[in-house]
């Protein structure tokens, strides 16, 4: 099967054909959903290797995440995919599982396959990693990590917004004695969401208290030690807010362990709203970060760039939602 076949059956030229396959603006969607629908009948598969090399694109995006195994990212990865398919590129997903070595080893993949540009949607990017996709004018997206300047998109998470929403909903609850459960304090998200719940206690006008702040590793097996470190303490925690999901169902099962309920005597909340969290027992109240709107606003910002490096990345703000669900209730009475 060849391309002078597909011009055929859609009636159109073969200038047409390697337009639409390129991704040009120059083909009408009328005349493109034509020559896909030939493509398709024809069983043509594109040579994109060639493409690459005529075109100067590889209508390759890349996608860099931090944890495979955290639903949060295949969540973020599906969405991203998903809006990619709509406008005819394809992604390359690197997972850095937290890492620095693994890093430059995406970079080194990303920039092999040439990708026309890359959503870096984990916590920690090299400054000289940053300066091989610039010095190449490839654009960049990131998840909060940088500022806006000549191809470096940002997405900010107004993360105060949503602890403070959490919070919030502790104290209407009368829980004073409030515990966090952070990520990795050497990563920049982890320390911007630990800053924003110290804050948020001293605008509710709570003590803090320097032992219920612990440090996990955004995973369930970090939070569930974490957990276990607060319960140890002379004074428990009556509610405890962490990092992320993975870090609150940690959490929940250290509590159970020690024979204790969620949420009559320990309130939980988690971060980011994965699909599980609803289904957890007691479901999971949790501050919702919405994949969906990452992933459009990342590749919008990708796609916006990628054709004239020289104009400087936007910043999109993303505003967290808190999710009610059972694993929160009053304090226990008896406690301060």
């Amino acid at each position: 099967m060849n391309i002078k076949e597909v011009a055929k059956l859609a009636k159109v030229s073969t200038a047409t054909v390697s337009r639409t396959i390129n991704g040009s603006d120059k083909v009408t969607p009328e005349t493109a959903e034509r020559v896909r629908s030939a493509i398709e009948a024809l069983k043509f598969y594109p040579n994109t290797n060639a493409r690459a090399l005529g075109s100067g694109r590889s209508s390759l995006y890349g996608l860099i995440i931090s944890d495979i195994t955290n639903p949060f990212f295949p969540e973020l990865v599906k969405s991203f995919e998903d809006i990619a398919v709509q406008y005819g590129q394809e992604v390359l997903i690197a997972n850095t599982n937290y890492d620095p070595h693994r890093m430059e080893v995406c970079v080194t993949r990303m920039l092999q396959r040439k990708v026309d540009g890359v959503a870096i949607m984990t916590s920690e990017m090299a400054d000289h990693l940053i300066d091989e996709f610039n010095i190449r004018s490839i654009p960049m997206a990131f998840l909060d990590t940088a500022t806006p300047q000549k191809g470096i998109s940002n997405i900010l998470v107004d993360y105060a917004a949503g602890i403070d929403a959490a919070v919030e909903h502790l104290t209407n609850l009368g829980h004073k004695a409030i515990s966090f459960i952070s990520g990795p304090i050497s990563l920049t998200s982890a320390r911007i969401r630990k800053s924003a719940f110290i804050h948020s206690l001293k605008r509710n006008g709570i003590r803090l208290e320097p032992h219920f702040i612990e440090e996990g590793n955004h995973r369930t097996d970090g939070g569930h030690d974490a957990m276990l470190r607060l319960l140890d303490q002379k004074a428990r925690p009556t509610a405890v807010l962490a990092s992320n999901d993975m870090t609150a169902i940690g959490a929940m099962g250290a509590i159970f362990e020690r024979g204790l309920n969620i949420p009559n005597d320990i309130s939980i909340i988690g971060f980011d709203d994965i699909e599980l969290s609803a289904f957890t027992q007691p479901a999971l109240t949790t501050v919702r970060l919405s994949r969906q709107e990452i992933a459009k606003l990342a590749f919008r910002a990708l796609y916006n760039t990628h054709k004239e490096h020289s104009v400087k990345g936007a910043e999109y703000t993303i505003q967290p939602t808190l999710v009610v669900r059972k694993s929160t209730g009053p304090k226990p009475t008896g406690k301060h």
